[in-house]
């Protein structure tokens, strides 16, 4: 999309921002052929989406990737305006007060305007409606802080520190229609052995998250992660 049709792209009380200026320095392009675009969505302060721009610009995925677009369903998350603040293109569309089926159809109508390859989950505090996951089948990646077979949903880090577990692992997953029982692309370790507070398994988890997301991503788009799908049980993230 062109940057004249971005700012133009302001419908139904949905935001949209365009970067200015020259060409965006992390949209850096590989000798194997373009990058692959990317929307990465939010809802809160974005340390993944931060950590997933530094490596865009100058990590693991310097030349597979660029960001296409960074969107919230929160128009004044903060993790919007550091976007902005990088020189990404920036889209909103607030959530509160609107039934899922619609509000998502209105997103996907707003990110296919950017035209993703892959559709990453950042801290986006939503469950998808079914034609959300449809439009972006096989594209739409999640990174969720525990082992998908043993606790999904919300509060993982919590839950972890209640159980007093000595580790838990990260997980980066395809989404499906399930809560987080998509395919599984990799799994890291976190050691939480001497953990004293449930801010310290935050610290060390979100240490590996902002590491590992990336990996497995660049991963990805490389074309060396085969999917392994979990048994059987709307994803959501936390980062």
């Amino acid at each position: 999309m062109t940057e004249a049709a971005q700012r133009e792209s302001l419908n139904n009380g949905g935001t949209t921002s365009a970067p200015t200026g020259s060409p965006s320095p992390f949209s850096e392009r590989g000798p194997g052929g373009e990058a692959k675009r990317l929307a990465i969505l939010l809802s809160g302060r974005g340390s993944n989406m931060l950590a997933l721009a530094r490596e865009v610009r100058e990590g693991v995925l310097q030349g597979l990737a660029e960001v296409a677009v960074v969107f919230s369903n929160i128009p004044e998350a903060a993790g919007l305006h550091s976007a902005a603040e990088l020189g990404y293109a920036t889209a909103s569309i607030d959530s509160r007060g609107r039934k899922r089926a619609e509000f998502d159809a209105e997103v996907v109508t707003k990110l296919q305007q950017f035209q993703p390859d892959y559709v990453v989950l950042a801290g986006y505090m939503r469950i998808l409606s079914p034609a959300f996951i449809r439009a972006f089948a096989g594209r739409i990646i999640n990174i969720h802080p525990a082992d998908t077979h043993q606790h999904q949903g919300l509060h993982a880090y919590d839950w972890a520190w209640e159980n007093r577990l000595p580790e838990t692992k990260i997980t980066v997953h395809l989404v499906d229609e399930g809560l987080d029982t998509g395919p599984v692309l990799a799994q890291a370790p976190v050691d939480l052995r001497g953990a004293d507070s449930l801010q310290e398994v935050e610290r060390r988890g979100l240490a590996v998250e902002h590491r590992f997301y990336a990996d497995t991503l660049a991963r990805l788009i490389r074309g060396e992660l085969p999917a392994k799908t979990p048994a059987p049980a709307a994803a959501t993230s936390q980062a």
